[in-house]
């Protein structure tokens, strides 16, 4: 039941607090007159945080915060905050700490009950109204806390301080040994150790892509020439592609798969995901040549163009799972509504390449029961399959591109799940690096001028005064910067660089750079904090390592760094990235598996890389022939420079070491430097091949 009077969240502009500003609770968003209110009332606080596209937030809104019942014992016990993790990605860093701490365990909705100055005695995930299975209910734990509260506070209030001081020795960081090639060779061992040798990934079930785990294997395949490493990214490549958690339909990877081989997912699509599996698609594409990954990172691009970008430029977040209250139903068929859009014949080659069953293959999650609705997934490659129908694979794709057209435009006329339409700078920046890698190798003007049009309306919109801000919608650009916003943002300017070869798309990740340093920078601890200097006071000051869902902004930035140093020569980013390293030595050699995106970063730092200067006209066909060469192979160890040749060429102020290298005869110019010596130039591109390791 929906309460006809609006809460504080009507004035929000995030779609997931809005989704609750017709809750009969009354709830805040985070602030001071939420933490006042509570002082003065002497109330615990009851934080919940989630987001728009999660299920679960789905299903405990439903059952509890539109419940009257609940929402007037909460309203009467608690002040009530709701939080939006992916605004406050702070807030939900600190607070998830806490439940892991508490729990052993975490998630969304994130369930924190919290003293007025923020510090929790509190934690648990999704909470139904009534007691489950063992699971306390919200009408049980209320009264308790309030009976905690009124009669034990002081107890309480010990509790908690003892928890905030915990947290905060948990962010003191001692350092350990230079991280080296043995971390490298231990997280390749503890990969191996988890990699399901049967449908690819490194875990049974729940299955999530994890991108940054393949992006360390590439490269470790690439140094050793490793054959096990490429069979482990192949296989789980492959499967990923094949499994449900794909959307054969109009394109695009769900957030993750709730079993092992990839086929029932959880419907939910993430702009980050998007972007980092496009990208390992594509660098996949690089090192194998295979158009399979091509064409996946390709189809990834689609969607997210044409479902995902805003007229100004900038990518939405995210897509919801559920759509009219079912999680999934958008994407379902039935075998008859599949034969009624595709006629008998084309409809029966359709089923069978998808494993459609007349009963269904999807079951309810409430029953268990098959419902006649099924997931499309294909069970072995499409040049498989045309053997098995004894017709040529080309044949067999166009009949089921046909098929899948007909299918989507059929789908569009559905009601679509809820897209979480705000911008933020961080993931954008992951759609910035990875439509700038996607413009690199399958040289496509169509993704250069889509990451441009996202940078600018960045710069436009999101960057005041030298910082960036952190999410924009609905006109208004909110919320002070983080460490991913940087980083990423950093990462995607860079990549964006290296296509169009704007000199100012490094200037500015050069200031960008610096503005990090300054404002993030822990001198005494050598890494970066996840929230500036002067932003809010919080209960702790994280530093994340980890590397998640998505990377974390430390691991981006150490590479950041060495692709900057390399750049300009500027050793004191090298210098602190040596520093990062021997900061976060003890966990990362605990568990490299857990660090994989460091462990890049290491790989750069450690390879035999490369500093590519190209001398000529960027416009000149033997310079693109010299860029279409170098961007066919898989070089992740290396930076590339383009020095135009006229004699006030805009890079040679950053990169000095390029100033005396020019052009010979006009022609495009290639110079190859590795460990401080450079190579002698060379026009050939074949020539120029042969100044690498391949």
């Amino acid at each position: 039941m929906t309460h006809k009077e609006p809460n504080r969240l009507i004035h929000e502009k995030s779609p997931y607090l809005l989704q609750h500003a017709y809750n009969p609770v009354d709830w805040y968003p985070w602030g001071e007159e939420a933490f006042l209110k509570a002082r003065e009332e002497d109330k615990p606080i009851f934080l919940s945080i989630g987001y728009s596209t999660c299920h679960w937030c789905h299903v405990m809104e439903k059952e509890s915060f539109e419940d009257f019942e609940v929402a007037e014992l909460m309203n009467k016990i608690f002040v009530c905050i709701k939080v939006d993790r992916e605004e406050r990605p702070d807030i939900d860093g600190i607070y998830m700490t806490t439940c892991q701490v508490m729990t052993g365990g975490g998630g969304w909705p994130l369930t924190i009950i919290m003293t007025p100055d923020k510090k929790p005695f509190f934690a648990g995930t999704y909470i139904p109204k009534e007691r489950f299975y063992g699971r306390i209910g919200l009408m049980d734990l209320i009264p308790r806390i309030q009976e905690l509260w009124t009669n034990r506070k002081e107890d309480v209030l010990h509790t908690a301080h003892e928890l905030t001081e915990a947290l905060q020795r948990l962010e003191i960081k001692e350092p350990g040994e230079e991280l080296n090639e043995d971390t490298l060779r231990t997280g390749y061992k503890q990969l191996l150790e988890r990699f399901d040798w049967k449908y690819g990934g490194f875990s049974r079930s729940p299955k999530f892509p994890t991108p940054h785990n393949l992006f360390f294997l590439l490269r470790y395949w690439q140094k050793i020439d490793d054959v096990t490493a490429m069979e482990m990214i192949e296989k789980t490549l492959q499967f990923m592609r094949l499994g449900g958690i794909y959307d054969h339909i109009g394109f695009g990877f769900h957030r993750y798969s709730t079993d092992e081989r990839w086929f029932l997912p959880h419907f939910e699509k993430m702009l980050y995901d998007q972007a980092l599996v496009a990208m390992v698609y594509t660098e996949a594409f690089q090192a194998t040549g295979k158009d399979e990954y091509g064409r996946t990172a390709r189809e990834i691009f689609s969607y997210v163009l044409r479902d995902m970008t805003s007229q100004e430029g900038g990518f939405y977040s995210a897509e919801d799972a559920d759509s009219e209250g079912e999680e999934g139903k958008f994407y379902l068929w039935s075998e008859e509504e599949i034969l009624k859009i595709l006629g008998r014949e084309e409809g029966e080659i359709f089923i069978k390449v998808f494993n459609v069953e007349k009963g269904g293959n999807f079951r309810e999650e409430a029953t268990g029961e098959k419902m006649g609705r099924n997931i499309l997934y294909l069970k072995k490659p499409l040049y498989e399959v045309a053997l098995t129908l004894n017709i040529s694979e080309n044949s067999l794709r166009e009949r089921i591109e046909k098929s899948r057209e007909k299918l989507f435009k059929e789908r569009e006329k559905r009601i679509h799940p809820h897209k979480d339409d705000k911008i933020l700078t961080d993931w954008n920046g992951l759609m910035i690096a990875a439509l700038s890698k996607g413009a690199q190798v399958f040289d496509d003007l169509v993704y250069l001028e889509a990451a441009k049009k996202c940078t600018g309306f960045i710069l436009e919109k999101m960057y005041n005064r030298g910082r960036l801000l952190h999410r924009y919608r609905d006109g208004q650009s909110a919320i002070t910067g983080n460490i991913d916003d940087y980083a990423f943002f950093i990462w995607g300017l860079l990549e964006l660089y290296e296509t169009d070869f704007d000199v100012e798309y490094l200037k500015k990740a050069l200031e960008l750079n610096e503005t990090l340093i300054k404002y993030f920078w822990h001198e005494e601890e050598g890494a970066f904090y996840f929230t500036p200097h002067d932003g809010e006071s919080l209960i702790i000051r994280q530093k994340e390592i980890y590397d998640g869902a998505i990377p974390s902004g430390n691991s981006v930035s150490m590479l950041n760094l060495l692709r900057l140093g390399r750049i300009t020569g500027n050793l004191d980013y090298e210098q602190k990235v040596r520093y990062m390293g021997k900061t976060f030595s003890r966990e990362v050699k605990q568990v490299p598996i857990a660090h994989t995106q460091l462990m890049v970063s290491l790989d750069f730092a450690l390879s035999h890389s490369y500093e590519v200067v190209i001398a000529g006209d960027i416009n000149s066909n033997d310079t693109k022939e010299i860029l279409r060469t170098l961007r066919k192979h898989f070089l992740p160890a290396k930076i590339i420079i383009f020095r135009s040749n006229t004699v006030e060429s805009p890079v040679t102020d950053i990169a000095e070491f390029t100033k005396n290298l020019t052009s010979i005869d006009n022609k495009a110019t290639v110079y190859v430097c590795s460990n401080y010596t450079c190579n002698m130039p060379v026009t050939d591109k074949d020539k120029m091949l042969e100044l690498f390791i391949l």
